[in-house]
């Protein structure tokens, strides 16, 4: 018998939606300010998942890395954030399937960077809690962001199920005593890592976790 399901936690980029080629716009001109040639989607994919300042870290030359050019990625980010980012095909279907789950994202993306993405593509009204980084909590896969979700829900993490496509996501699920489901469409990876539950599309999240109408 499966333990009762009262929430669910969503990582944000690469489970609920595709933001690399804005993210790769973004890196893109940041380096063409530092006279740097550009780097593909595929380079930023592998670059993502650890929050901002390491994503800016692992683009610029260790030499040319610095607070004020990762604030200045900010900046040019802000401005090109819901370019082309866009929901993955069947993630809003399946949050519209269990209406009655609260739910929460938690993401290392910058808390009002998430808080925009998320208005613009008109994902909020989806969700009780953002817990995004820069909030005086440690990142993922440090346990803090989703205890917080948790706490903002007032839900036992006993029943929560945390999705996402990282082993950050997994790290801070089973840190928190919260079980996890990897999101194999995403961005990351597992790192070898067991999940308690694998969906390898979009498609599979309502097969594992059916709705009431199912």
């Amino acid at each position: 018998m499966k333990p009762t399901i009262n929430s669910f936690l969503f990582d944000l980029d690469g489970t609920l939606v595709d933001s690399i080629p804005d993210l790769t716009t973004s890196i893109n001109l940041l380096r063409a300010e530092l006279d740097l040639p550009e780097i593909t989607q595929e380079k930023v994919r592998s670059y993502v998942g650890d929050g901002v300042g390491l994503l800016v870290q692992r683009a610029l030359p260790a030499e040319l890395f610095s607070q004020k050019r990762r604030n200045r990625f900010v900046e040019i980010y802000t401005a090109h954030l819901t370019d082309e980012t866009f929901i993955y095909p069947g993630i809003i279907s399946f949050l519209e399937a269990h209406p009655d789950l609260p739910k929460a994202v938690v993401t290392n993306k910058p808390q009002h960077l998430a808080e925009v993405l998320m208005e613009r593509l008109n994902l909020t009204k989806y969700f009780q809690a953002i817990i995004g980084a820069e909030n005086g909590l440690q990142k993922k896969p440090h346990p803090d962001m989703v205890n917080r979700a948790l706490y903002n829900l007032g839900i036992d993490p006993a029943g929560s199920i945390m999705f996402g496509d990282h082993h950050v996501d997994l790290r801070a699920a089973y840190a928190a005593g919260v079980r996890n489901c990897f999101c194999g469409w995403g961005l990351g990876h597992d790192d070898g890592l067991t999940s308690n539950y694998r969906a390898e599309s979009t498609s599979d999240l309502i097969k594992i976790f059916p709705g009431k109408d199912s």
